[in-house]
């Protein structure tokens, strides 16, 4: 496999870990984009459910720790299995970036979240990873 391969999804999984600890640690349980989806206010949904931050706080603990691991997964994927030069070497990154970030940026253009952009980006360089480690066979 390539170096670039190897860099750019070693990159993206050290991005993916970054976004799981961001929700772990960081993440407000609602942003004003959410309310918005809602057709409402941050203040507004807090009111009618008043127990709705401390869950999604945890909600978000959850979420953070399975993009943090899969984080994880990606860079460890990427530092062996795509020097290995097998097929499967590509296919679970592709299936791991489908299903992660992949996923994450659809959702993210339907409710026009203001992090849409960044997470395409994302999308862009894993694709770019995979294509140069299909190039290099």
């Amino acid at each position: 496999m390539t170096l670039v391969a190897v860099w750019l999804l070693t990159a993206c999984g050290s991005v993916i870990f970054l976004i799981g600890a961001y929700f772990i640690a960081a993440r407000p349980s609602l942003l004003p984009e959410d309310a918005r989806y809602m057709g409402s206010t941050v203040e507004g949904l807090i009111d009618v459910v008043p127990g709705l931050s401390g869950w999604l706080r945890r909600v978000f603990w959850v979420l953070g720790g399975f993009a943090g691991t899969t984080g994880v997964l990606v860079v460890y994927v990427a530092q062996t299995s795509l020097s290995s030069n097998r097929v499967s070497g590509l296919l679970v990154p592709a299936a791991v970036g489908a299903g992660s970030v992949g996923w994450m940026t659809v959702v993210n253009f339907m409710i026009r979240s203001a992090f849409r952009w960044a997470l395409l980006t994302l999308c862009g360089l894993w694709a770019l990873g995979l294509l140069a480690g299909l190039t290099a066979r």
